[in-house]
Order: structure tokens, then sequence, then C-alpha cells
């Protein structure tokens, strides 16, 4: 019979405890989420900063972009936010995209398509970094985690003429840093360029939030806007030549319709207010802080992050699926991450912790995954 491979594989996932669903909320901030009208503590929200909940007004542009950007989509609204995001960043060039998967996916898949390319990605990358670079035409060559002597010995190793070492700025599973300035060092030394996906470090780290790359710049840029920024879309940051280039060859952009006028605003408002939020930033970092001693006082096993993101790793699927239904049970929603989106038996909780939070939320979550871990 055609196609009954997908019940059998839908059975299969539902089996080993990796079956995915989507949930519906009546509303989601960076504290509280609110689902059949019931309120829980939130410690899933990549809303860092908090900005979500801060009003936006006085927007007056259209909501829908109506064609492609090189048909009549690029509007005034576009060009504001690319030159703020430029000044800012200090690159030539600025593209918008409607999300960070479309991003980094067409921009490895139209650039590194040149015979004698080669790719170099960290294992750890994000699934549209892997998919664009399997998408490419380009060698792909995967170093380990954050491994520098790794990553040396691929290069020492390649043959192609065009390299590009591609890293995420902080991991979005992991929560632990990559070493940019190490990387840029080493893309350097072997006339290579370097590309960072910074979606979970822009708006937090660096000064006035501009990111992991705040001390160095890399070929290529790429940064979301639906993280500490609150919004939606993502932006490449690059040289007139890559931007050029990308307009002529990168099929997502030139088919997609442009990204909405009225969010472009939006997001250049909540970027001038990420800009100016060192409080929120200084808020984040102390809650982290007082998240980790905490946990270090109760023996929880973190894995070793300094970032909102602050993986609790439990191994299998089932345990992870039995922790977040105690701690919705008792006023806290946690997702359980699963594989393949974490590699085989690090099925974990990803606790992700904003500067919305307060002392007491985070006591409230330590002591409940205390008690939940010893009903395992």
């Amino acid at each position: 019979m055609a196609f009954e491979y997908l019940n059998k594989t839908l059975a299969a996932r539902q089996q080993a405890s990796l079956y995915r669903q989507r949930i519906a909320f009546e509303r989601v901030g960076p504290r509280f989420l609110l689902r059949n009208n019931t309120q829980y503590l939130n410690f899933a929200s990549n809303d860092y900063l908090g900005l979500g909940e801060e009003p936006i007004t006085g927007l007056e542009n259209t909501l829908g972009a109506s064609s492609s950007s090189l048909v009549t989509g690029y509007q005034s609204a576009h060009i504001a936010l690319e030159n703020y995001l430029k000044s800012k960043l200090n690159y030539q060039a600025c593209l918008l995209f409607n999300s960070g998967f479309s991003a980094n996916a067409s921009v490895l898949k139209s650039l590194m398509n040149e015979a004698n390319s080669e790719i170099f990605q960290d294992k750890l990358n994000h699934a549209s970094l892997i998919d664009g670079g399997l998408a490419a035409n380009a060698t792909n060559t995967r170093f380990n985690h954050n491994d520098l002597k790794h990553l040396t010995r691929r290069l020492e190793k390649s043959k192609a003429q065009h390299k590009l070492i591609v890293s995420e700025g902080v991991f979005s599973m992991d929560g632990d840093s990559a070493p940019v300035a190490e990387l840029e060092h080493i893309a350097k030394q072997h006339n290579a360029w370097l590309m960072i996906d910074d979606a979970h470090g822009f708006g937090v780290m660096g000064n006035h939030g501009l990111g992991s790359c705040d001390d160095i710049k890399p070929e290529i840029l790429i940064i979301t806007f639906g993280k500490a920024c609150a919004s939606s879309g993502a932006a490449v940051l690059c040289s007139q030549n890559v931007a050029d280039y990308l307009l002529q060859f990168n099929r997502d952009y030139t088919y997609s319709t442009a990204m909405s006028p009225w969010l472009a605003s939006a997001t250049l408002s909540r970027l001038e207010r990420l800009y100016c939020a060192d409080e929120k930033r200084a808020r984040l970092k102390d809650n982290i802080a007082y998240f980790k001693t905490l946990a270090s006082n109760h023996n929880l096993a973190l894995m070793p992050s300094n970032s909102a993101i602050q993986p609790l790793v439990l191994g299998d699927s089932e345990s992870c699926l039995a922790l977040s239904e105690y701690l919705k049970s008792n006023g806290i929603w946690l997702t359980p991450i699963r594989p393949p989106t974490v590699p085989h038996n690090t099925a974990r909780l990803r606790i992700t912790i904003t500067a919305a939070h307060q002392a007491a939320d985070i006591e409230q979550l330590i002591n409940q995954l205390v008690d939940g871990l010893k009903l395992l």
C-alpha cells in the first residue's frame, strides 16, 4: 500500500517517546504563559530581555509587503532597519529574511556552490546550518564541538580553494559559547572566511547587546529577531560584494514575499530599545547567576553554560517527559528537548532564564526540579 510507512514511522516515534505535538496557548510572555485558562511560570521562552511585553505604538506601515524584495516589496521601512543594523554592527550591507532558518540555509546553499569549495561546520550547529550545507555543492566537513585543534587539522588537510568556517555564537541547545576570536584567527591563518549565526547571542552579549561578535567581524554575520529582540525574522550582515551575489543567486530571498513593512518598523523600534537595555541585561545576568548558584547548592547537574540557556540533561526521553509533566502539574512550563533535536541519549530540559523572572520564580523552579527528580 502506498505511503504505509507514514503510520509505521509515526507509531515508532510514539513508542520511543519522541512524538511531537503543537500546543496552543492563550498568551505567552517572558515570565508567565496561559494555557486552558491556567497560568504557568514560563521557563521555555527565548525572549531573554522581556521586551515582548513592551507595547509598540505609532507604526503606520502596511502589514503586507505584497511582493518580493526584487519586485515592489522593498520599501522605506526595510531600508531604515537595514541602515540601523549596518551602522551598529559596522557592515557594508544587510539583507532581511523572514526567518533565521531561511537566512542560514539559503546563504550556505547559494554562496557555497562554486567548485573547489568546502564548508567546515561545528558538529552542534543548528539544523538550518546543516541543511544549508547539505544543499550546497561544496564539500561538507564537521569538526568536534568547539574543538579548535580538530578544526585546524581539518583545514590543514583541505585542498579547497574556497573555505568557510560556520559556527553558532551561542549554541541553542547547550547554551555554551563559541570561541569566536580564535575561530577568526584560525580562519585568517588558512585563508578561510568565517560565518557566525548569533541568534542567541545578539541582544544579550557584548557592548549594548551587539552580540558574540562585538569584538570581531566575521565575513558573514547572521542575527535573528525572534529571540532577545522579541520580534520575528532575520538579517544577514556582510560585504556589499557578498550581498550583490546573494541578490542574484539566493532563491529564498528572490522568490519570497519581503518581510512585512510593519514588522520591519516594529523590529527597528525593538532594536532601539534593545540597544539601550543595559539594565535588563544586568538583571538577566543576575538571574542566571542566581539560578546557577541554587542549582549547584542542590547538586543539579547542569551543562556548563553562562548564557540564558541552562540545559539539564537527563538522558532518556521518557524521564524528560515525566519531569516536564510533573513541573506542569506544579505551575511551571518547561519543554523537554529530545532527539533528533539533540544527540541520542542527551534528552534534556532546556531551561531558559529571562530578565523578567523574579528570585521567587527561580526558587520555585529549583525546588520543583529537586522534588521532581526524586520521583524519576
